[in-house]
């Protein structure tokens, strides 16, 4: 089978864990704080089937076509929730938003700590270089080969949805940790920013282009706290 079709289930298998993770941690977190709405809709589940019926352009169509020109695999997927249930508790709410990219620091938390494992088993190694699928090498080319290459990307996608969803423009989760943090007046006038129609819009491209200049140092930064007790550090 063609290596860039191999690489690309390996892309894929990660990305779907990723956002049925993200996905039902939202659900989960809504669930326990009073809104059933994704509970009966069937989103709190890591079965990525119900995720996947309810947005298969963002789950299926759309990462394969990403793949095919960049390379590496975007989507989206989602959990309903009720919007007067946000209206009423916005802490609650807050909460909820921030758990998606909050299960996503968890992924990148535990695919270092099998690496770290894995290079105390002698498994993997420090690479020389970094790329977005080279996080890790493995000691031979047998089997820890592939196994290298998948928590890599799974440490490098879940970093990247993490960062992304973190940035506070409307339409993403980020803009809650602002909920939880600014009061009175400026709370307000934040509400009223974020509910323009036009920033709504085009928060998803503002947000494309922070990145670009934020993702290069906090992936830096992660790799070198990565491997900070193994003296290996990236420029």
């Amino acid at each position: 089978m063609d290596d860039t079709l191999v690489l690309g289930f390996f892309w894929y298998g990660v990305f779907v864990v990723s956002i049925v993770f993200h996905e039902a941690a939202h659900a989960f977190v809504a669930y326990r704080f009073g809104d059933r709405t994704a509970f009966l809709g069937g989103q709190v589940t890591l079965n990525p089937i119900p995720h996947i019926q309810r947005e298969p352009f963002g789950m299926v169509i759309i990462p394969w076509i990403s793949y095919a020109a960049y390379g590496w695999m975007m989507g989206w997927a989602s959990a309903p929730y009720d919007p007067h249930w946000a209206s009423a508790y916005p802490r609650r709410a807050a909460w909820m938003a921030l758990s998606g990219p909050g299960a996503n620091l968890l992924l990148v938390i535990a695919s270092a700590a099998v690496i770290h494992a894995g290079i105390a088993a002698g498994w993997f190694t420090p690479p020389e270089s970094i790329v977005f699928t080279r996080v890790v090498e493995a000691g031979n080319d047998g089997p820890m080969k592939g196994l290298a290459i998948l928590v890599s990307i799974f440490f490098s996608l879940n970093l990247v949805l993490f960062v992304f969803n973190m940035i506070p423009i409307a339409p993403l989760d980020g803009r809650a940790w602002m909920e939880l943090l600014l009061k009175g007046d400026m709370l307000y006038k934040y509400r009223l920013l974020m509910m323009h129609p036009s920033l709504r819009f085009f928060g998803i491209f503002i947000a494309w282009m922070i990145m670009r200049f934020i993702y290069g140092p906090i992936f830096t930064l992660a790799l070198n706290g990565l491997y900070l007790f193994h003296g290996t550090s990236y420029g």
